[in-house]
């Protein structure tokens, strides 16, 4: 009775492996993937924040109390305009001494002892009101903020700035704006690096040319970079490439339903296809076990064009 368990386990135990070779056979079936033709860009991204081109704090040449501020926040001006009137300390306190004898002696010494003019030195508009009417002020406080044009800062890696050129186009995102898209210009990359978080960046000014209406300073931006594009370039999936040092080959199909290495030379990636320079032409077909999606592949009963698109 003993025996007669122990072969039958035996045969439940072969029968067993024979489903597991037949299964992990099958599993292990190749596809067949054929190059194709279409358009590669390698893209990046940097967050930079919306900040002044030029920051202007306008502050007092002597002492006193403001008078009169005539421009509000958002407000543009242009160069030499007044933006506000200011007495100094000695005249406040002679008005303030005149308006007590009356509006007669008032209106004496105001035209005699005029205010100080407080001009706009460029032109561009108003960030920041600080000061009211009334106020007194020392030559140290702001009164109001300037800035000529609202830009865009970002601080770049150096392994991407050599992806970088002074009026490159490039596009930006606006955390305020997730559903739009905006076009800017590198208008200036910085000689000098700073080192945040040890990591070694270059801060890269971005022009914005169709910006909205409230477009704010310290806003977050994202600016995606167009790297490197090639059009009309042969194209297969990055996975299933095979590397040998530095070296690179496909596993090709041959007559007679072999297959062998062959040697490629690549190009540039998205990360999922790669270019094909040299090795393969369309009418090969390539062996993988890889699982490739079928945006990324062309078999032998269809084909998908890769398209450009954002990461």
């Amino acid at each position: 009775m003993k025996k007669i368990i122990i072969s039958v386990v035996v045969l439940i135990l072969i029968a067993g492996g024979i489903f597991l070779f037949k299964k992990k056979k099958k599993n292990n079936q190749l596809t067949e993937i054929q190059p194709t033709r279409g358009s590669i860009a390698v893209e990046f991204r940097e967050t930079g924040t919306v900040s002044p081109r030029n920051r202007l704090e306008i502050k007092p040449q002597v002492p006193g109390r403001i008078e009169d501020v005539l421009v509000v926040e958002g407000q543009n001006v242009k160069k030499g305009e007044v933006i506000a009137w200011m007495s100094s300390t000695d005249r406040a306190a002679l008005l303030d001494v005149a308006r007590e004898k009356g509006a007669a002696e008032f209106q004496k010494w105001s035209d005699a002892y005029k205010p100080t003019p407080i001009i706009s030195p460029l032109d561009g508009f108003i960030i920041a009101r600080s000061k009211e009417p009334g106020q007194s002020v020392s030559v140290g406080d702001v009164i109001l903020v300037m800035a000529d044009k609202l830009i865009i800062s970002a601080d770049v890696d150096e392994t991407d700035l050599r992806y970088l050129k002074l009026g490159q186009e490039v596009e930006i995102f606006l955390d305020a704006y997730p559903e739009k898209e905006f076009d800017g210009i590198v208008e200036h990359i910085a000689y000098e690096s700073a080192v945040i978080n040890n990591v070694t960046v270059y801060e890269v000014k971005i022009k914005p040319e169709n910006t909205p209406s409230n477009f704010r300073a310290g806003m977050t931006a994202t600016i995606e970079v167009t790297a490197d594009k090639r059009e009309n370039v042969l194209l297969l999936p990055v996975d299933i490439i095979v590397e040998k040092g530095s070296r690179k080959f496909v596993t090709l199909k041959v007559s007679g339903g072999k297959s062998e290495l062959k040697e490629i030379r690549v190009g540039i990636t998205d990360g999922k296809k790669i270019e094909i320079t040299e090795g393969v032409t369309e009418d090969d077909i390539i062996l993988s076990s890889a699982k490739v999606s079928k945006r990324d592949r062309t078999t032998r009963t269809g084909a998908a064009i890769p398209g450009l698109g954002r990461r």
